[in-house]
């Protein structure tokens, strides 16, 4: 019981710099998409507490809070890795390989796509367009093109992440 209360205070988020946000858009229109922006840039993802905070000084619903944070991919409800991987698995990656790719990053790191590992140092995601066919298969390490991957390449690339 008493580690679950510290968990908790450790996750306590400091709304000030959210206050300071939201009191630009007070009294706005059409203010939920552009708040829930710089709160995410804030506080790396959107948690409950912040989207309950934005519905409250804003006046606006929670509902139409939630239903804006969850209907743009844009928005993460979950925190996210220090390190974001983007693996394309678009027709040509897929047709080069980019499979055997995910595969081995999902064994290596020990989770799924989508999902982020438990040291919340790794992010990884498919995708299925990054734009760059010609570099098939292609992956975005921290917003960064790595292109022409094979499997062993993409595993030492993120092995090398902090």
């Amino acid at each position: 019981m008493v580690e679950d209360t510290q968990v908790l205070a450790e996750e306590t988020l400091d709304m000030a710099p959210l206050d300071e946000v939201l009191d630009e858009y007070r009294g706005q229109r059409g203010a939920v998409i552009p708040a829930l922006q710089r709160a995410q840039d804030i506080y790396g993802y959107l948690p409950t507490e912040v989207l309950q905070h934005v519905s409250r000084r804003l006046n606006v619903p929670l509902s139409q809070v939630y239903g804006v944070a969850t209907f743009y991919a844009q928005f993460y409800l979950q925190k996210r890795g220090r390190n974001v991987v983007r693996v394309c698995d678009g027709t040509a990656c897929h047709v080069r390989g980019a499979g055997k790719i995910i595969k081995m990053l999902e064994d290596d790191l020990g989770i799924k796509a989508g999902e982020t590992t438990s040291d919340y140092r790794v992010t990884m995601e498919v995708v299925y367009c990054l734009g760059s066919c010609g570099l098939s298969p292609v992956a975005v390490i921290n917003d960064q093109v790595v292109g022409r991957l094979v499997p062993e390449k993409a595993v030492e690339l993120i092995r090398q992440l902090d």
